[in-house]
């Protein structure tokens, strides 16, 4: 479990892992919210959140695991 959080905190993975939540993020929020958004209706700050952290985490983890996997076989 340790050499998972030290695979996670790694910088480049950090950085590519909020990139992909920014792009996945902002695509997630328009599909789920973007009537919302039009009509000028309130927003469900929950989801918006969501939509952000879910894509973060998934990039994340399976960045670390490959990381992980990458440096076994080396």
């Amino acid at each position: 479990m340790g050499s998972l959080w030290r695979a996670l905190l790694r910088p480049y993975i950090l950085t590519s892992s909020i990139r992909v939540a920014l792009v996945v993020g902002m695509l997630l929020n328009v599909i789920n919210q973007g009537s919302v958004f039009l009509n000028g209706e309130g927003i469900s700050w929950s989801q918006v959140v969501l939509n952000f952290l879910v894509p973060f985490c998934v990039a994340s983890y399976s960045a670390a695991r490959n990381e992980i996997e990458r440096n076994k076989t080396e």
